[in-house]
Formats: C-alpha cells, structure tokens, sequence
C-alpha cells in the first residue's frame, strides 16, 4: 500500500472511462460506425464526458468498445452524474439508428449498478429474515409477543452498529486510533452483509436465553422469576462467547483494507452492545415489565404444534 500511494503521488490518473460495448453482426456496417462516430463526436462536447475517446473491435467485428472518460474519481457523485448523461442522453441520440445492442461498463456503471440492485433487493432481504425469524420463533415458544420483542432488539443491535460505523468511517472520527483515513463513506455491501450476519448471531443466544426462561415457565415459576432464573443461567455462556466473538471480530479492524476495517468494527461493536445492554439489560427489563403477556397467543393460532423445551414438565414426564 505504501509503494501504492507512492506511485499514485507520483504519476496521478484519473478514473477508468466508461466501457461503451456495441454489439451487432457487424460493427463495420456503415449504420454502426455512423453511430460510433457520432458518439465521439457527442463524447466531445458533452460535459462530464473527457478525451481521448478510443475504439477497440474484436477478430469477428462483432463487437466494439467505446472508451469515454469520465469526470470525477469513479464513485463520486461527478461521475456517477456523467455516467447519466452518457446513458440517458448522449448513446439513445447518437446509436438510436444503429441497430446495434449497446451497454455501458466500466468501474462507474459497475459501482452504480450494484448499489442500485443492492437497494432494490433491500426490502426482500430484510422481510425475509424479520418473516422467517418471527415464524420460527411463534412456533417454538407460541407467543406472537415474544418473536416481536426479539425483532426490536435485534434490530436495535444492528442499528447501533450502523451508528457506530457511520461516526466512525463517514465522519472521520477516531481516525489516529484505527489507523485509517476516512473515504466518507461506508462500503456498499457491508450493511446487507451486517444485518444478515448480525441478525443470525444474535438470535443464536437470544434464543438459547428464552429457552432456559420457558423452561421454568414450564416448571411453574411466575414470568419475573423464570427471567432471573434465565439470565443467571446463561449469563456466563452468553458472556463468553460475546468475548470470543469481539476479540475475534477486532482483529479485522487492525487490517489496512479499509473495507475489512470496517467489517470489523461493525461487528464487534455490535455484539459489545448487543450481549450487555440489550440482553442483559433490556431483554429481561422488557420481558419483566410485560410479564405473563410475553406468552400472548391468540386463539384462532391454537393449532399451531407445540415445541417441549429440554426443561419443561413434558420433557420430563416423558424421559421419565
């Protein structure tokens, strides 16, 4: 990375240009090369659009790339701008006649399209997780109350790590101690990634904390008393895998990817949060305050088949 940044002090350069592929049977038909000529020729004269403009055609004239440059560093929002203007206005008025299929690639159109599928696919992500996790939750403690409660703190986690990486990596705070200078921005994958990841870790235990509650539900211990009972229980597993799992999460963030950095910050940070305030303190506060109305499950979902948790008086009748 240091003979890296050296070598871009040295001799600086601008962004990759945008990859204007025409494909047709025959990129040399004269309707074709009217069309690329006019592109270059828009290319000038449009702002955010640079030269030189280049041309490049495979062995078989089927297909030709169109290099333009464009303004900015690639990602920003110059580019991205320019990107706009190339596809919506300059390529439909100068290929339209073509008859040749034309697409746009390169580093810019690439980075705009995968944030824009990420956005659209946003919604179907996050409902299917919210959909599965409060399905398999009503069906294995039968309460509609406790899989809603489960959602809100899990999603108070990751919140929390949102924050945490937006104070940190967009905002430039506490820059000397991670070793990183700030790019303004957090990489456009990571927060799909943490919420899935973090969604998956953290119902692991807030699981396995409901479970030991339930089972002495099961055993007759009013709510208040089973919750005590419960996180005295788990209190040190849950402890010492939040341990094993923030040390091991930390190492990423002592890398120089600034991307890995990132991953690691955001994930410690919210499994630090998550297994003190939000299970140890929220969770049973929560679940105290509410008391027998966390086994809430309306009757037209009677039918739904019940799940024996190891310490329950079935399991125990049963094994007996």
């Amino acid at each position: 990375m240091q003979t890296y940044d050296r070598l871009e002090a040295a001799f600086p350069g601008g962004s990759e240009p945008a990859a204007v592929a025409v494909q047709a049977d025959d990129v040399r038909a004269p309707a074709v090369q009217a069309g690329i000529d006019a592109l270059k020729a828009k290319a000038a004269t449009t702002p955010g659009l640079g030269q030189p403009v280049t041309v490049t055609t495979n062995p078989d004239n089927t297909l030709a790339i169109v290099d333009i440059p464009l303004a900015g560093n690639g990602t920003d929002a110059v580019s991205e701008a320019a990107l706009a203007r190339l596809r919506e206005d300059v390529i439909p008025q100068t290929m339209a006649a073509s008859g040749a299929e034309v697409n746009v690639t390169g580093m810019t159109a690439g980075s705009k399209d995968f944030n824009d599928t990420m956005k659209s696919h946003l919604p179907l992500v996050f409902g299917l997780v919210l959909g599965m996790t409060f399905l398999l939750l009503l069906v294995t403690f039968r309460s509609i109350v406790i899989p809603a409660v489960a959602i809100m703190l899990n999603l108070l986690s990751v919140a929390a790590s949102y924050g945490v990486l937006k104070l940190v990596f967009q905002d430039g705070h506490g820059e000397g101690l991670l070793g990183f200078e700030s790019i303004g921005g957090v990489t456009s994958w990571l927060p799909l990634f943490l919420f899935v990841i973090l969604f998956g870790l953290s119902m692991d235990y807030h699981v396995f904390i409901l479970s030991r509650i339930r089972e002495a539900v099961d055993r007759g211990l009013s709510t208040g008393d089973a919750v005590f009972q419960g996180v005295r229980q788990t209190a040190g597993v849950v402890t010492s895998a939040a341990v094993v799992m923030v040390a091991v999460f930390a190492i990423f963030a002592t890398l120089s990817a600034i991307e890995f950095k990132q991953m690691g910050v955001g994930l410690a940070v919210a499994i630090l949060i998550d297994a003190t305030i939000v299970r140890a303190v929220l969770l049973p506060a929560t679940m105290k305050l509410l008391g027998e109305a966390n086994w809430y499950l309306p009757r037209r979902l009677g039918w739904l088949p019940r799940v024996r948790h190891e310490g329950s008086v079935e399991s125990v009748g049963s094994q007996a």
